[in-house]
């Protein structure tokens, strides 16, 4: 279900600003642009494996508020079970230590990984996701267009959600989708079935979509009729986690980091009709 590399990275400096309420049945965090510009539109964060409360995912939806002039939600998806957060630190051990290193620390890693995989499979999560969706549509979505932000465990659900036919009040459940190194995905499959507009941001080492996959979703989102369009843009030199957790003292990888937010707001600009 995971890779490795869905447990590695970096965690960011910073306080994020937003807050906490109960929305549709879940905590979820909440973040508003601070210039006091109203409200143009809702995304909704599905996170990576380390959730809603991990700071990363918390600061990017402060970045996403401000960046775009949308109320972003990172509800809590996963009831309780996201992978806890010294994960990082163990696979990082396991992938530079030596043999040693790598037995002792096998069995934190088993320990951490297998809940999050038992608790969080897609079968059982995405009508937790779908029925949040549902429900803000329904609410603050009525009037305002709402688009999807899946990182890896959550990409899945993205593309899930974009191939989601279903219509409240004669509205899909989303406008548009974005994406930063989706896992779990079943291609060319997952990417045929989506009949809404969504935008990949790939990584160029990744374990959970190779370079044949990310060729494939390229061709197939760029060749669907214009309503449904999406795009794929590769990012070099980074792998799996870049966008939600890439090593902030390597200017390459944050400078590419920083041009996958932008490549979301650009997206969500263009498809809620704010561009």
């Amino acid at each position: 279900m995971s890779c490795p590399d869905c447990f590695k990275g970096s965690t960011h400096e910073g306080q994020p600003r937003g807050k906490v309420i109960e929305l549709h049945g879940l905590q979820t965090y909440v973040s508003e642009p601070s210039n006091d510009k109203s409200v143009r539109g809702i995304i909704v964060i599905i996170p990576d494996a380390f959730g809603w409360e991990f700071v990363n995912n918390r600061i990017l939806a402060d970045h996403y508020a401000d960046k775009g002039g949308f109320r972003v939600y990172l509800p809590e998806f996963m009831g309780g079970h996201a992978a806890p957060v010294w994960m990082m630190d163990t696979f990082k051990a396991i992938s530079t230590g030596g043999i040693l290193s790598k037995l002792y620390n096998a069995p934190s890693a088993i320990y951490g990984m297998v809940p999050f995989v038992y608790y969080n499979r897609p079968g059982r999560s995405y009508p937790v996701v779908k029925s949040f969706f549902h429900a803000l549509r329904k609410a603050e979505g009525a009037d305002l267009p709402v688009g999807a932000a899946g990182f890896c465990w959550g990409g899945k659900h993205t593309v899930l959600l974009a191939a989601d036919e279903e219509l409240v009040d004669g509205k899909r459940l989303l406008d548009a989708g974005f994406t930063g190194h989706p896992s779990m995905l079943s291609v060319p499959a997952d990417v045929e079935a989506m009949t809404l507009p969504v935008s990949f941001a790939l990584a160029e080492n990744d374990m959970a979509v190779s370079i044949q996959q990310a060729e494939q979703i390229k061709q197939i989102v760029e060749g669907k009729p214009e309503a449904q369009r999406g795009e794929a843009v590769m990012y070099k030199g980074c792998g799996h986690g870049f966008c939600i957790r890439a090593d902030a003292t390597k200017d390459d990888v944050a400078k590419q980091a920083a041009e996958a937010e932008d490549q979301c707001i650009r997206w969500f600009n263009k498809h809620f009709g704010l561009s």
